[in-house]
């Protein structure tokens, strides 16, 4: 059966700041939806609801019909759904190998040690990082840190990704070539992701619908090219921007 993650009106309230009024997603396997909004709408609150990091204040969270919300984050994982994060968090005395290792052992499908080691090596494959395998985490780049966290997601076993901000600080050479290998990855493998994006860029590259939310609550959706052009989208978020990204 595919994965289907379904959030209906969810909300998340921090003392009297409400930070999520009623957002409402579906994500299903094989498909990338975009999340965009300005800084502060409640796009990274989200993903850590789906994730498990937080629980919502009222709403339900599902993946398969099955409630997740409520649920810690390592049975949010062993039942399919990871996160990265703004900034990657590795270990960062281990290899990157190792690494990748760890998420294959305690993810979904509970590796061994030996089969998690070759699902790192074949993942790290995928992901263009063959040759920073046996290098220790601390030691690497900020484009090499987000394929390792990219990696350390899939090897999770997870159907559904939640990818917050990926390409983020990465430079105008590297931008291109992230968006073709997390295109190229997605496809591969054929996961469902939630992409949390400010590069407008890889949202309309990636994204086959988008979601826009300003101050906790959803104020359009639809194909990306048409909610970039959306006149409420354009005063809330993007402005000046929508004329520099590709068609």
């Amino acid at each position: 059966m595919s994965a289907r993650l379904v959030a209906r009106d969810v909300r998340k309230n921090f003392g009297g700041v409400q930070a999520l009024r009623g957002v409402s997603v579906t994500v299903e396997e094989g498909s990338v939806i975009g999340l965009i909004g300005p800084n502060g709408s409640g796009k990274t609150t989200f993903l850590n609801l789906l994730a498990g990091a937080e629980k919502p204040t009222s709403g339900t969270i599902e993946l398969n019909g099955r409630r997740t919300d409520g649920l810690p984050v390592n049975r949010v994982v062993g039942l399919g759904i990871a996160k990265t994060y703004q900034i990657p968090r590795p270990f960062l005395a281990m290899t990157v190998r190792e690494n990748v290792a760890v998420a294959a052992m305690y993810g979904a499908f509970h590796r061994k040690p030996g089969e998690a080691r070759d699902d790192a090596g074949r993942l790290l494959s995928l992901v263009g990082m063959d040759p920073q395998a046996e290098t220790v985490a601390a030691e690497l780049t900020v484009q090499h840190r987000k394929q390792l966290e990219l990696a350390r997601a899939i090897a999770t076993g997870a159907r559904i990704l939640l990818l917050d901000e990926v390409f983020a600080g990465l430079s105008a050479d590297e931008l291109p070539r992230s968006i073709n290998l997390v295109s190229k990855i997605q496809k591969e493998l054929g996961f469902g992701a939630l992409v949390v994006e400010h590069v407008m860029r890889a949202v309309l590259t990636l994204s086959d619908h988008v979601v826009v939310i300003e101050e906790g609550r959803t104020i359009a959706e639809g194909a990306p090219q048409e909610v970039v052009h959306d006149p409420a989208v354009i005063e809330a978020y993007l402005g000046t921007e929508v004329a520099r990204a590709p068609t």
